[in-house]
């Protein structure tokens, strides 16, 4: 046994301070595949192979206690620190040693005693306490055995995998409820009262065994890892049926953040720091041989670090965090979206005496900011006891948003006047009023007068759109109804319920045409009062919120209606179309009352939407999008029906950098917000600030396929309460499930998982009230989450077909669902 003493490492990194190794064993066994265990204070690790050694961080002397005649292969610390209780198993005897005992018994020159509860059980891979440290459940070949942790009695023995049990963990909220996970690569559910079998998953990887296991005991969840370096993430709660959460690819998830900390620490002028621990990761020499990731250990992670104390915006507070030991380093996964937050690689620090762990062990809770670590090497007989500072660790990592501070950051609402040099005052100041046809300087001495004199003739209807055949609607309204409903865009908006029950009750369908036709885009208008749809069959249709009537049926364009969406005052609507052509048109008057044709676009129009309170119109064509001035004129001249008095002139186009085809926009029009945001076929999202007339901002890689919608909540229900809400938004892609960012620090908060579109793109939609998130799916079924958890808490189902969109009514709480085949659904509370 050897101590090299306090060996501080930087590897790299610009603090000095971010690993340090406090204490260094030597034994004459190695350590490798031995299950190990760290307390606040104390280390336990088997030492000359049938010693245990207790180290003490505080006195930073080893305690060595003596009691097996085979090697020690699994140490645990009980649950309960006082009296803080130590198991160590071996093949022939599974023992418990009271600390407190044995330390006051060897300084009083005494031989400590020990409590055997086990013999002959065989080779030992785990054990672990209860929460109330009453029982032992230990892990020993096929089986699991419930040992009483005061006298040595079997109570219970598990038995049911096909393969060794790797690790078991016992659910603290569930009576006597333990989760076990083999190297038959399943795990089980146990009640060890009673020794049943509760539930068993099924296999979850092709060849490699799981190794790890920790119980989430705030997201009632599980966590399991493999030999291979894959994660899963299973629900608990009462109802999901052990359904799966997450799947993560730990070594690509490494590989991303290695790329995003190497380009965010060049942009700040760090990045040869920060490059050395990329390349050592990222770019192995030609000819080597590409290493496994295994996952050793899964531990909680105290992360308490907040890198916005002055305005205090942090929006990792409220996350869970958990550590990943693998052979290769440490890594910290961030439970809400499934991305890493740090990564300490063992071969970056020179000063670290151990490159490649066997074995790792990571204390729960951290003391001064540092986390106590112990790993054994993989070919030498050496054990080291490290410590980690946590928040030295993070900092060096953050990319440079976080490093920066907040006065870059974005917001959705406008924070200043419109500058005078910006696309917007230039908008405003836009000509709209159209060209005088008379030559100047000649005066007219003749009256115009019609070829015909009367008041008004009877059009020949070459100019009207012809009526299609395969749908005729019922739109034998009465004059009152008529009346009620012209003047509801007038009356206020209601306002929506903050406190509200998610809408899963279903309450009727129906056909949009007699033939199934794909919805292509549903939107409701601002009150709530009025469903608008787009179909693939060329027309957009008007419903009222309940679903009862077709009140607006318009006909005009010559391709599948791609996008529509509604004015601030409820009498207008954009449509886009496959034709590359948008037209608006006028609710009341049932016509159109603007369209750009083929002429304008090179490209099919994908995306067009109102913009700062109907004061232009924004349009994505290609790899640009356009802002437009408009102005509305719905008057008609019987004499010059043909000719079209609305005007639009384009204001200013922006490009999105690096991209085939922009594939989504989303902008707030209920209020004035300079921010438009843009998602490309490269996979990327750009933030355009429109009163600086430039992009701000560009998130790569958002997710692994082309970000299909952007998600944002554009109504008014926050008011003053909450307005940080507004910069919250979503992106979905097809078989990339959801995920929820922050404008303000471009990260991403949470993923949503648990289903996922794998073949078609399927949209989502916010509730007003902030708390739901609704999803479609090519499974026929429509999915509901909330926003503090990554999993759908409703399936809903009795679709027919694929639900390619989902809308949220902005007044009322119930959900509309549209599907491939025509098909619209309502749901309330």
């Amino acid at each position: 046994m050897a101590s090299d003493g306090d060996r501080c490492s930087s590897g790299g990194s610009c603090n000095p301070d971010v690993v340090c190794e406090k204490y260094l064993f030597k034994s004459k066994q190695s350590g490798a595949l031995v299950q190990l265990a760290c307390s606040h204070h104390h280390c336990a690790f088997p030492l000359n192979q049938n010693e245990l050694c207790i180290w003490n961080t505080a006195t930073a002397q080893p305690l060595c206690l003596s009691g097996h005649h085979y090697s020690i292969s699994a140490v645990s610390f009980g649950s309960k620190t006082n009296p803080l209780l130590v198991c160590s198993a071996s093949r022939e005897r599974v023992i418990v040693w009271n600390l407190d005992e044995c330390t006051q018994k060897v300084q009083e020159g005494l031989t400590p005693r020990e409590i055997v509860i086990g013999t002959l059980l065989g080779m030992v891979l785990h054990i672990r306490f209860s929460p109330d440290d009453q029982q032992v459940a230990v892990c020993a070949g096929n089986q699991i055995y419930m040992l009483n942790a005061k006298n040595e009695a079997i109570l219970a023995e598990l038995d049911g995998h096909l393969a060794p049990v790797t690790a078991a963990e016992f659910c603290t909220w569930e009576k006597s409820m333990l989760i076990s996970v083999s190297e038959d690569r399943t795990f089980k559910v146990w009640d060890y009262s009673t020794g049943q079998l509760i539930y068993q998953s099924g296999v979850l990887t092709a060849a490699f065994p799981l190794l790890s296991l920790l119980v989430d005991e705030e997201n009632k969840q599980i966590i399991t890892g493999c030999a291979e370096g894959q994660l899963w993430i299973f629900s608990l709660i009462s109802g999901h049926n052990y359904r799966r959460v997450a799947h993560i690819n730990l070594k690509k998830e490494q590989e991303k953040f290695c790329n995003k900390v190497w380009k965010s620490g060049k942009e700040i002028g760090e990045g040869q720091n920060n490059s050395k621990l990329c390349k050592t990761n990222n770019m192995r020499p030609e000819g080597s041989v590409e290493t496994s990731l295994p996952i050793l250990l899964i531990e909680h992670c105290d992360f308490l670090v907040r890198f916005h104390n002055e305005e205090n915006i942090s929006c990792s507070s409220n996350t869970s965090y958990f550590w990943i030991g693998s052979s290769t380093g440490l890594l910290i996964m961030n439970l809400s979206n499934f991305e890493l937050e740090g990564f300490l690689s063992y071969k970056d620090y020179s000063d670290l005496s151990i490159r490649f762990a066997g074995s790792c062990a990571l204390a729960r809770k951290s003391v001064n900011g540092k986390v106590l670590c112990l790993i054994t090497s993989m070919f030498e007989d050496m054990t080291a006891v490290l410590e980690v500072n946590l928040a030295a660790l993070v900092r060096t990592q953050q990319s440079d948003f976080l490093l920066r501070g907040n006065k870059t950051s974005l917001s959705v609402i406008a924070r200043s006047s419109v500058l005078t040099n910006s696309p917007l005052c230039k908008g405003l100041k836009t000509n709209l009023k159209e060209p005088s046809s008379k030559r100047p300087g000649v005066k007219s001495m003749v009256k115009d007068q019609p070829l015909f004199f009367h008041n008004k003739i009877k059009s020949s209807g070459y100019t009207v759109a012809p009526q299609m055949t395969m749908f005729s609607p019922n739109t034998n309204l009465k004059k009152n109804e008529v009346s009620k409903w012209k003047t509801s865009c007038k009356c206020k908006n209601k306002e929506y319920p903050l406190e509200s029950y998610p809408p899963i009750k279903y309450e009727k369908e129906i056909s949009v045409t007699c033939k199934p036709t794909p919805i292509c885009c549903v939107q409701y208008a601002g009150d709530g009062e009025m469903l608008a749809c787009g179909l693939a069959d060329k027309t957009v249709l008007i419903f009222n919120s309940n679903l009862t009537d077709t009140r607006n049926v318009f006909s005009g364009h010559d391709g599948a209606v791609n996008s529509v969406g509604w004015s601030h005052d409820k009498k207008f609507l954009v449509s886009a179309s496959e034709d590359r052509t948008l037209r608006v048109w006028s609710v009341c008057n049932n016509e159109s009352a603007l369209i750009l044709g083929k002429e304008k676009f090179q490209r099919t129009v994908r995306f067009a939407q109102f913009y700062f309170i109907d004061t232009f119109i924004l349009l994505c064509c290609g790899a640009e999008f356009h802002l437009l001035r408009f102005h509305l004129d719905t008057m008609k001249d019987d004499l010059k029906r043909y000719k079209q008095r609305s005007v639009c002139k384009l204001v200013q186009k922006f490009p999105m950098a690096s991209t085939m085809e922009i594939t989504s926009l989303s902008a707030v029009n209920d209020f004035y917000s300079y921010i438009v945001l843009t998602a490309g076929s490269n996979r990327a999202l750009e933030v355009f600030d429109l009163n600086a007339g430039c992009s701000t901002a560009v998130i790569p890689e958002v997710h692994t396929r082309s970000v299909h919608q952007i998600c944002q909540n554009k109504g008014s229900s926050f008011s003053t309460q909450q307005p940080e809400a507004y910069n919250l938004f979503m992106t979905t892609a097809v078989g990339d499930g959801i995920k929820l960012w922050d404008l303000r620090t471009l990260r991403c908060e949470r993923r949503f998982e648990g289903h996922s579109s794998r073949c078609y793109p399927c949209g989502i939609a916010v509730s007003p009230c902030g708390r739901f998130i609704a999803s479609g799916s090519d499974d026929k079924c429509a999915y509901i989450y909330e926003m503090c958890s990554s999993t759908f808490s409703h399936k809903l189902g009795g679709h027919s077909e694929s639900v390619i969109n989902v809308a949220f009514s902005p007044s009322s709480p119930q959900l509309t669902t549209a599907t491939l085949d025509g098909k619209l659904q309502l749901f309330l509370p």
